[in-house]
């Protein structure tokens, strides 16, 4: 995708059904894997879908879904609270992905004290947690847990500025990435030279925690869309960068990806959830147009990869 286009794919994302555009999972995606992990009696993966989250391994997580079941991990689905009496029992590793705050609007969190506090305690005790939650407004639903395991978020829309334009797919070259067994695999195959991501927000952790996806220097947080919106704009008409960026945005935190461990358990925090999918944005009333793709589905990156290290390290086939 190129650098100007990256706006529309996120005004189609977000905006209502005016724009007769609907985004799902590519169904048509599928895994290509060298070797399997688990041949038989795979670890659990428990993907939360009682919080709200779109996320769901029959739509636009089927092709997360896929790629665990490629690599023999057992996938199912948690609809209902996580601090349920078993909710967790034979669990190896809890995924969620872009919660939302309740429809009735009683609180930011996707998540009551009690869920939170079972959550940590169950990765204390030996569990492991993939978390991942990217632009508004998933990071404010998502913030109460995170920052439960010292994990704080931007609950923006990360970015970095590109000239007169700003850019939120942002890409981390091996230089951006830690030295960490998620980067290095189990050998040299595995091992990631380049990440992408799609629309996102930044995050920050506790000292102890490595930082997978680091920031670049220069990258910036706007609060919202219409402030993204605001900036680019501005900056075609020409206007100071200097001025726009400080009125319109802040300083990004230093990450996009962390991972540390908690007690005997390990966690993995995201600020981004679709570069661990596959998706399509169509366009019904024009059937003409192509349709946009984002994450496993796009080329230029070893995202799968990074997919699969992260599952390693988290169900513990990684040091």
């Amino acid at each position: 995708m190129g650098r100007r286009a990256w706006i529309a794919v996120a005004v189609l994302l977000l905006a209502g059904p005016a724009l007769a555009q609907e985004q799902v999972g590519d169904l048509d995606w599928r895994p290509k894997l060298a070797s399997q992990a688990y041949a038989t009696n795979g670890p659990v993966a428990l993907v939360d879908q009682g919080h709200g989250s779109e996320q769901t391994i029959e739509g636009r997580y089927a092709a997360f879904a896929a790629l665990l079941r490629a690599d023999g991990y057992r996938i199912e689905a948690s609809r209902g609270r996580l601090d349920a009496p078993g909710a967790l029992n034979g669990v190896a590793v809890l995924v969620i992905a872009n919660p939302a705050r309740p429809v009735d609007g009683s609180r930011a969190s996707a998540f009551d004290d009690a869920e939170i506090e079972a959550i940590r305690r169950w990765v204390e005790q030996g569990g492991a947690l993939l978390l991942a939650a990217d632009h508004a407004p998933h990071g404010s639903a998502a913030e109460a847990l995170a920052a439960k395991f010292g994990v704080a978020m931007g609950t923006g829309y990360a970015f970095q500025p590109a000239g007169d334009d700003v850019t939120a797919n942002l890409v981390f070259p091996r230089p951006a990435l830690a030295d960490h067994p998620i980067i290095e695999g189990r050998d040299q195959s595995e091992r990631l030279r380049v990440v992408k991501s799609f629309t996102g927000q930044s995050l920050s952790g506790p000292a102890d925690a490595t930082v997978l996806l680091a920031m670049s220097a220069d990258a910036r947080e706007a609060p919202d869309l219409e402030a993204l919106q605001a900036i680019r704009t501005r900056l075609r008409a020409g206007q100071d960068p200097a001025v726009v960026l400080a009125e319109l945005s802040r300083p990004a935190l230093p990450a996009q990806g962390l991972a540390l461990r908690l007690g005997t358990g390990r966690v993995v925090v995201l600020g981004e959830a679709g570069m661990l999918t596959a998706q399509v944005v169509r366009f019904p009333d024009q059937p003409d147009r192509e349709p946009v793709r984002m994450g496993l589905n796009t080329t230029g990156h070893d995202d799968q990869q990074f997919v699969l290290n992260l599952m390693h390290w988290l169900s513990r086939l990684l040091p």
